[in-house]
């Protein structure tokens, strides 16, 4: 079977794409949620490349964890989390739509920190020099 990583990273970038696309748009929980996916859609392609066979986990610190990844990418883990869930699905709020709750700030952060999973997952898989 073949090694998937790059399957996985190249999809992290298009959705990249999407993400800046949403925020643009003022899709501010759409866009908080798919830089959650870039993310995780990173850190899979990182496992796949350092030979796992698949990753069943959604969670960016669970992931990041079981490759030894901490520091800064583990503390943007633990933002983009939040997303998973509440940047979709009204019962996470007590009340409102999630729409309501996100802004252009949460956004832009979310973006930044999905552009730092994908270089990390570019320099492992492509090399130091690699670029989008």
């Amino acid at each position: 079977m073949a090694n998937r990583a790059n399957d996985w990273l190249r999809q992290a970038e298009n959705d990249f794409s999407w993400a800046k696309d949403s925020m643009d748009g003022g899709h501010w929980a759409q866009a908080c949620f798919t830089a959650q996916q870039i993310g995780e859609k990173a850190l899979k392609a990182v496992a796949l490349a350092r030979g796992a066979s698949e990753v069943r986990s959604h969670s960016l610190v669970k992931i990041a964890e079981a490759l030894g990844i901490d520091g800064d990418l583990e503390r943007m883990g633990r933002r983009l989390d939040l997303y998973y869930i509440s940047a979709r699905y009204p019962d996470a709020f007590s009340e409102g739509a999630p729409y309501e709750f996100f802004d252009r700030d949460q956004a832009a952060e979310a973006l930044r920190y999905a552009q730092a999973f994908l270089d990390r997952a570019r320099a492992e898989i492509r090399g130091p020099d690699a670029s989008a």
